[in-house]
């Protein structure tokens, strides 16, 4: 294949079907809370299930991590929307405030002690400041902006207090005069842009962002379906010892502690997602950007290590390319055309399967004109 063929599934402009194929090997590649965190299944074919929310963790990780090391520029446009331990609206503030967008009406009241004035003459606390009456030279009130987070404000309102009680008091009561703005049509727009343009996730698999801070909803041109194994597969609930106790006074009645591990000893899994190029339009996706996602899928594994995973791996990322941007074949016939059938008894390895795909290129001959296959990894 030439180069420019071999570079059309990082083509934003075209419509890609994908197949995704990997295993685990003594792991649990997706814990289930309601059942323990065993290892998620069907609890009629008894197959193996991994969310689509799991393996996009992992490219969210997976594009954190490349983001580190690239110029400013591009560092930029790769932030992560949903961090871990991280708050959406905290996220939608910087949109905010990129664009000079208030979130609030400002809290303000005169200042009519002068110890206060003094107070508030010599600190400038965040998110509030000293102006001066109109008409009045010798007036003063205090001001706050309305701009920080609950967290944040609290904070500040903690330092003042260290300094003085009575200033923490005075500066409380106009922080909570402070109401909340509703931002227009056009700047709930503007912020939704933004916020595609600066976090990765968002414009590859979109996002709810009409909470309190509204930037907005974005359609995601990426969606992926759950992964599922090929065999059923058998969750284990296996128990360990620990040489280490946790509690002091447990010291002279035990030696060991006791604890659990879930896995399963092995299991195939295929997913299967799609590419809009529709929606890649309105949330700015860049051929940069879909060719970190597919090596994402191929490389993320290798940076989400954990002993309760085990071994996993990717075993095949295989890409269909649309000529047409409405699609020139349907999805679930393409992805017809990776076949693994069901390995015989209780496979513990990979080589005990057989991957059928049709060899990369155009797909006329296999009945698909006008749809490319481009085998990432095979």
């Amino acid at each position: 294949m030439t180069e420019q063929a071999t570079k059309l599934h990082c083509d934003p402009a075209k419509r890609h079907d994908f197949v995704l194929v990997f295993d685990v090997t003594d792991g649990n590649p997706n814990g289930d809370p309601d059942a323990g965190n065993l290892p998620r299944t069907d609890p009629e074919t008894l197959q193996g299930l991994v969310t689509d929310v799991s393996l996009k963790r992992k490219v969210r990780n997976f594009v954190a991590l490349v983001g580190e090391d690239e110029p400013e520029e591009r560092k930029n446009a790769l932030n992560i929307y949903v961090e871990h331990r991280g708050i959406l609206n905290a996220q939608h503030r910087k949109s905010y405030k990129a664009l000079n967008i208030p979130t609030s009406e400002t809290g303000e009241e005169e200042i009519k002690d002068s110890g206060l004035l003094d107070f508030f003459t010599e600190h400038q606390p965040d998110g509030f400041s000293l102006v001066q009456m109109p008409g009045d030279e010798e007036k003063y009130k205090l001001v706050y902006s309305g701009e920080l987070s609950k967290e944040d404000r609290d904070a500040v309102l903690d330092e003042i207090g260290q300094e003085d009680a009575k200033a923490k008091t005075f500066a409380k009561k106009v922080a909570s005069q402070a109401k909340e703005r509703k931002a227009t049509r056009e700047q709930v727009e503007d912020a939704r842009d933004w916020m595609c343009k600066n976090f990765f996730d968002i414009r590859m698999f979109g996002a709810v962002m009409s909470t309190k801070i509204n930037a907005g909803q974005v359609r995601g041109p990426v969606q992926m379906t759950f992964a599922r194994s090929i065999d059923p597969i058998l969750p284990q609930d296996i128990a360990i010892t620990r040489v280490a106790i946790t509690r002091e006074e447990e010291k002279d009645d035990k030696e060991t502690e006791m604890g659990r591990k879930t896995l399963i000893p092995y299991g195939l899994y295929v997913g299967h997602g799609f590419f809009s190029p529709h929606l890649a339009t309105q949330t700015g996706v860049t051929t940069e950007d879909l060719e970190l996602f597919w090596n994402a899928l191929v490389h993320m594994w290798s940076f989400d290590r954990s002993a309760s995973r085990g071994l996993m791996a990717p075993r095949g990322l295989y890409v269909f390319t649309h000529g047409n941007k409405l699609g020139n074949a349907p999805s679930h016939k393409l992805f017809e055309l990776v076949k693994i059938p069901k390995a015989n008894g209780s496979p513990r390895t990979f080589d005990e399967y057989n991957v059928e795909a049709p060899a990369e290129g155009p797909l006329d001959d296999s009945g698909f004109p006008g749809v490319t296959l481009t085998k990432v990894l095979e």
